[in-house]
């Protein structure tokens, strides 16, 4: 086995425990109509080019300063 084998497995396997452990908190619920289509509206803007949003603008939105 090689070191980045040897890193493979062990990453995987502490995945699998923190899933064990702490399970999906989303499991079960269903995402709002509202989510789903800026989901798919940002995912057509992004196949036809367009820039997202750019970062100073997020940090105006979140009222942090850029």
């Amino acid at each position: 086995m090689t070191v980045e084998q040897l890193r493979d497995l062990i990453r995987h396997t502490v995945e699998q425990c923190l899933e064990e452990y702490f399970g999906d908190p989303d499991a079960g619920l269903e995402v709002k109509e509202e989510v789903k289509l800026k989901l798919l509206a940002s995912m057509k803007r992004k196949q036809a080019g367009e820039n997202s949003i750019e970062p100073g603008e997020v940090y105006q939105k979140i009222g942090l300063k850029s």
